[in-house]
């Protein structure tokens, strides 16, 4: 366990929770986005890893879906309980390198700007453990930062991010995230580049 990890996050998003909902305003229109790319059947079972506030949580439970929502975090999951209008979404206290749930539980694992808040071998542990939840043929969806092709705003798009993410988003945003999926069973179905190429969705099928 990275101690350093855990009680950087915590204290981070202790810090966050009563006004990160400001924040995620910047992203607000992805969440649906996501949901509609998951394009699951109305009755699938949805894991959102990192839940935080439960916003992309809250877009798969206004398609039907049944979802669970996970995170460290009680502050940010406090938040989430008190906005959660859905019958069909709950939150748990969890920790997402051991996902409490069985192998092959969920239709749809989703984790959605998390890993740019976690070092390398948290980041391993976490994708690990989001497939090892995951139906065969069901899918892995993560959505986060990108930079643009274009060199300026590259520049500018970095710059703007680390000014409020953690300090794990340098080392985040300079690694190829697609290498890191390349040892776990996973088939890159789509991939599509928003906000102007700062934010990635990448839908993966488990083998």
């Amino acid at each position: 366990m990275d101690e350093d990890y855990y009680s950087y996050t915590l204290k981070c998003f202790k810090f966050w929770a009563p006004f990160y909902d400001l924040v995620d305003i910047v992203i607000s229109g992805i969440r649906d986005k996501v949901a509609d790319v998951t394009s699951a059947k109305k009755e699938s079972k949805i894991l959102d890893v990192c839940t935080g506030t439960g916003k992309q949580a809250f877009a798969f439970g206004k398609y039907g879906y049944d979802v669970i929502g996970i995170d460290l975090s009680e502050n940010m999951l406090k938040v989430a309980n008190k906005k959660n209008r859905y019958e069909n979404v709950r939150f748990e206290v969890a920790d997402v390198t051991d996902i409490p749930f069985e192998r092959n539980y969920f239709d749809v694992s989703c984790i959605s700007f998390a890993l740019h808040d976690m070092p390398l071998d948290i980041k391993r542990k976490v994708l690990e453990e989001a497939v090892r939840v995951t139906k065969p043929k069901g899918n892995v969806i993560i959505v986060d930062y990108a930079l643009p092709k274009n060199k300026i705003s590259r520049y500018l798009c970095y710059h703007f991010v680390k000014l409020y993410e953690s300090k794990y988003y340098p080392g985040f945003i300079r690694s190829d995230l697609e290498d890191l999926t390349e040892k776990y069973k996973l088939e890159l179905l789509k991939r599509h580049s928003v906000m102007l190429g700062c934010v990635r969705i990448l839908k993966y099928k488990k083998l």
